[in-house]
């Protein structure tokens, strides 16, 4: 697989400010975000952060054609406020135009989050254009299973200092008897 193919996603996926060995990620003045300064809670949404590692591996192309699309099999291990584990399936694209390149991808995270266990899935839609990231990554609707079923929310992904960061912003239904004292 294109070494600038694996760049381009590994930069996307990852939510890097630029695309290209050569390049120096941006400085990050924030501090790292910890669970215990993430559980604040907001017109009923509740902020989850933490950080993640992932593994991508290149699978093997459909067709030499340069327009093909690269596909890769994503596996990620979450820690801090949701901690689990993902795995997905990215396609890719390039284009002759350096820095300019689009994924979408797909993955189902297992793992426990605000003290409940189960599954979603994650859709990833990313564009880079001439380097500049553009980056969604949303929970699909009713995907949650077991104690997730029914979260709804937002992923933001970064990278500092080579560390990957997530911020999640969710949204669960209360538990049944939450209300009952």
């Amino acid at each position: 697989m294109n070494r600038k193919i694996v760049w381009i996603v590994t930069a996307s996926l990852l939510g890097a400010p630029q695309a290209f060995p050569s390049a120096s990620p941006a400085p990050s003045d924030a501090p790292a975000p910890t669970p215990e300064a993430s559980r604040k809670e907001s017109k009923g949404m509740s902020h989850a952060q933490g950080t993640f590692d992932v593994k991508l591996t290149p699978a093997a192309p459909d067709d030499a054609a340069a327009a093909a699309p690269g596909r890769f099999s994503i596996e990620k291990q979450f820690h801090g406020d949701l901690e689990g584990s993902s795995r997905g399936q990215m396609l890719t694209a390039t284009t002759a135009v350096q820095g300019s390149a689009g994924y979408v991808a797909i993955e189902v995270v297992r793992g426990t989050l605000a003290e409940r266990a189960g599954t979603f899935v994650l859709q990833h839609t990313g564009t880079m254009t001439r380097g500049a990231p553009d980056l969604s990554v949303t929970v699909v609707p009713d995907s949650g299973t077991e104690g997730l079923e029914g979260i709804s929310g937002r992923m933001s992904i970064r990278i500092a200092e080579g560390k990957h960061f997530y911020d999640f912003e969710y949204e669960l239904p209360k538990k049944a008897g939450a209300d009952r004292k």
